[in-house]
């Protein structure tokens, strides 16, 4: 253990010394680790350069020998060691690039932001001023028209309630999907007793909506259509850009959560029409903690402001912008600016590699996954998304999510393969069912006797 230890320190004091060499002026150089071992540098001007991709311990002990690490209790569960990480939609880790831009704002550069009147104040009203733009960048919107907000579930509060409140003399009714994030789903009831009328439009087996649906709920009171870009759950992409169309055609206005689309795909506010978007830092290797809405200028979107304060972020967000991690959450949208291919391809190689072979489980201890999304992981109840595809309770049960990210390692994915079959295969081994069903009975028409 005290082994450990002192190689992690080692480890970090390399770090430290390469983000430095990487500030002096020198050739700009990226690290990355190879197991325990210290870092590697590479310049990211050689024609073979690859983006960085840091190992976490577990994909480690697949690439280099160490020493047996020691059980883990917690929870309640005893675990051989750390599992390995592969609930990416829940949260990201922080890149080393974020975090190198954060950290002189924590420890230097600490001034409030909206103090005018020292040197203090203008460097930190500087930096997140240069994170708006840098937020704006990703998704093809003027720096104005970002707001910074804790994450996107305050974001979402904003953009609905806000919306509906502003224009609720005029305009009594929100369309949105079953299948939103909870955060949106309870704002839409939220507004339900207020007296607002919701339509809630299904999803088809694919999980889409159906575009005629759509246009066939929107009435003439209709304020605002709220459908998420890309599902947290299973991953489905809607046709945002369609959607919008059919809004700006409508004079109706169109929000989007693209928590888990922003700087993983391709955004664009203008091409797509969108009037309102909320964003989230920790979804795209930034801090947790905050997040951003952005609110369109021309067709100018109002809404009415959450929380009452001192009217910072143009009145609509008041509270003090934490400096560290706005800037932490500019500088991981300029990343996924520069590595969204490589993103792209790294996972779809992963996915390729992990769905050649069999897989899903449950209860794994050794690989962290989870069931569905993590703001409802406290619930018994089977995925209401799943639920909304179609699928069977039975069935909606037992799935399990795996999120692949940008430092997930082809090592931890075989691991994750490895340990995933041999679950399925220990627990068919303890489930008479099983048998049944390899005889071919369907389980669904046995008549189970009362006791």
């Amino acid at each position: 253990m005290a082994g450990r230890t002192v190689l992690q320190r080692t480890v970090g004091r390399a770090l430290s010394q390469a983000w430095k060499a990487r500030n002096s002026g020198g050739p700009l150089a990226e690290w990355t680790t190879t197991g325990n071992a210290a870092p590697i540098f590479c310049n990211r001007t050689a024609p073979n350069w690859n983006p960085p991709r840091h190992h976490s311990s577990a994909s480690a002990a697949a690439v280099v020998e160490e020493e047996e690490a020691p059980a883990v209790m917690m929870k309640g569960v005893k675990m051989p060691g750390r599992p390995l990480y592969l609930d990416m939609q829940a949260t990201s880790p922080v890149d080393p690039r974020v975090l190198d831009a954060m950290m002189p704002y924590f420890t230097d550069q600490y001034g409030n932001p909206h103090s005018r009147t020292h040197i203090y104040g203008w460097e930190s009203e500087d930096a997140v001023e240069r994170a708006r733009g840098q937020v704006a960048d990703l998704i093809g919107a003027n720096a104005k028209e970002i707001i910074f907000t804790s994450g996107a579930t305050e974001a979402n509060n904003i953009a609905i309630k806000g919306v509906a409140h502003f224009y609720k003399d005029k305009k009594k009714h929100v369309i949105t999907t079953q299948t939103e994030h909870k955060c949106v789903l309870d704002s839409c009831r939220h507004l339900q007793q207020e007296g607002f009328d919701v339509t809630y439009l299904p999803v088809k087996t694919d999980g889409l909506i159906d575009l005629e649906e759509l246009k066939a709920a929107i009435r003439p009171d209709t304020a605002l259509v709220s459908v998420m870009f890309v599902n947290n759950e299973i991953g489905v992409i809607q046709p945002i850009k369609e959607i919008g169309e059919i809004c700006r055609q409508h004079k109706i206005f169109f929000h989007t959560d693209a928590a888990q689309a922003a700087g993983k795909i391709p955004v664009n506010v203008d091409d797509m029409k969108i009037d309102l978007m909320s964003l989230s830092a920790h979804k795209i290797y930034g801090p947790k903690g905050v997040g951003a809405i952005y609110l369109r200028r021309r067709p100018r979107v109002r809404v009415e402001a959450q929380m009452s304060g001192g009217g910072q972020e143009r009145g609509i967000r008041s509270g003090t912008v934490p400096t560290p991690l706005v800037v932490g959450m500019g500088a991981a949208c300029e990343v996924a600016m520069q590595e969204m291919a490589n993103d792209e391809d790294h996972i779809v190689q992963l996915q390729k590699r992990f769905l050649e072979r069999e897989s899903l489980l449950m209860g794994l201890k050794e690989v962290a996954v989870s069931s569905g999304s993590a703001c409802t992981s406290a619930s018994l109840e089977p995925s209401y998304v799943l639920r909304a595809l179609g699928v069977e309770e039975d069935m909606a049960h037992t799935s399990i999510r795996f999120g692949f990210g940008r430092f997930t390692t082809k090592e931890e994915v075989d691991r994750a393969i490895a340990l995933t079959v041999d679950r399925v295969q220990k627990l068919r081994q303890m489930s008479p069912l099983w048998e049944m069903v390899q005889e071919g009975i369907d389980l669904k028409s046995i008549q189970w006797s009362q006791h």
